[in-house]
């Protein structure tokens, strides 16, 4: 990919002069802890070995040049002049990481930037937090601004929600800050965080990807997020909490009467419990009790489906043909913010053909799409590559 991108950033950009340097940025899987990152939860993903490539060049004016892989708009932006702008597209999220950088007093110049993915968007893999937090770590390290990990984190987070996507932390957090061969549980609303080994022995992570696209800006996502946010103010009337995931199942069973309607403790309940799962899950991991794992993550998917219902069909279809598989399997739900995109299993190396060919036929014959699979490994984040 370095060569290919390297390539590819000469094509758009020609030879010019100046240094030009690459990076990548991983996307992430989210092994447990799903809809809980906006409501203080725990969280426990992992970045993974597929993501964004970029090339940068520094420019000697004020320009900004972009282009990518895998869209045409080539985006021309003055840095003088970064608004949002929807004719811009995909530049939105570079330009607002280039905005946010700025106005926290780091000083910029012009810059060619060629990105490239090798993940599905879409899928729920955090593509658009790969962006960003490739953007964020190539002008921090190309114009040597010093910026630490975390506030890059919140740069990205808060570049996301510039572009429409009232986000949590946990995907730029995992993009940036991602460990080979381990998870991370992130307490999201402390940013304290554990690296978790993913001692997963003949275990692979498979991703299947159900190609039902969907856009986080255009799903429920911010919708149920203000679910959980009425849910806190309800209960406040009985506990002093500052969201959702300070509460302990039991404690939130004596409570949850306060809250009078039905769909938002529905919503409330799949925090609380999700966060218990998590730190049962991080246990299990570290006790190497992996025969733990398929009841805590079907309880997960079973608690989005029917508690936050954002899994959809085609999710759904896809975790019920992978359990039907059920050989080699050690546990299955659907990852990421739902309404389509990926499920995460835990797969036995030997199974691996015979389950891309059994569970790719029986979702596309329940639903008509043809699925991708992805075997990925846990990886670091976002760094510069060297040849």
């Amino acid at each position: 990919m370095t060569k290919n991108v390297q390539a590819n950033f000469e094509k758009a950009f020609g030879n010019g002069d100046g240094e030009t340097r690459i990076f990548f940025a991983p996307g992430r899987v989210n092994l447990i802890g799903e809809h809980v990152d906006y409501s203080g939860g725990l969280v426990l993903p992992c970045a993974i070995g597929i993501g964004t490539y970029g090339v940068i060049r520094r420019r000697k004016d004020d320009m900004i040049l972009l282009a990518s892989g895998n869209n045409p708009l080539k985006p021309v932006l003055d840095l003088n002049t970064l608004g949002n702008d929807p004719i811009h597209g995909w530049g939105n999220y570079p330009k607002a990481v280039a905005r946010l950088i700025m106005k926290k007093g780091y000083a910029l110049g012009g810059f060619e930037l060629y990105v490239e993915g090798n993940m599905p968007s879409g899928a729920g893999l955090s593509s658009s937090a790969s962006l960003t937090s490739l953007v964020a770590f190539t002008l921090n390290e190309v114009f040597g601004l010093g910026i630490d990990p975390i506030t890059r984190v919140r740069i990205c987070q808060d570049a996301e929600a510039m572009n429409g996507v009232n986000c949590g932390v946990m995907d730029p957090f995992a993009c940036t800050l991602g460990k080979k061969d381990h998870g991370i549980l992130l307490d999201c609303s402390s940013l304290k965080y554990e690296y978790i080994p993913l001692n997963l022995g003949d275990y692979r992570i498979m991703l299947a990807n159900t190609n039902k696209r969907r856009s986080l800006a255009d799903s429920k996502y911010n919708e149920r997020r203000a679910e959980c946010e009425a849910a806190v103010l309800m209960l406040r009337k009985a506990v002093d909490i500052g969201n959702l995931c300070e509460l302990a199942p039991h404690v939130f069973e004596q409570h949850k009467h306060i809250i009078k309607d039905e769909t938002v403790i529905r919503r409330a309940t799949h925090a609380v419990y999700e966060n218990q799962r998590t730190k049962d899950t991080a246990a299990a991991l570290h006790n190497n009790e992996l025969q733990k794992l398929p009841q805590l993550l079907m309880a997960s998917h079973e608690s989005l489906r029917d508690n936050y219902e954002v899994v959809g069909a085609e999710l759904e279809a896809m975790v019920q043909a992978t359990v039907a598989f059920s050989e080699g399997l050690l546990g299955t739900r659907m990852t990421g913010a739902g309404f389509g995109g990926c499920t995460v299993s835990l797969l036995h190396k030997d199974y691996i053909e015979d389950f891309t060919a059994k569970v790719g036929a029986a979702y596309n014959a329940k639903t008509g799409l043809q699925p991708d699979f992805y075997v990925v490994s846990p990886w670091d984040g976002v760094k510069e590559c060297q040849f």
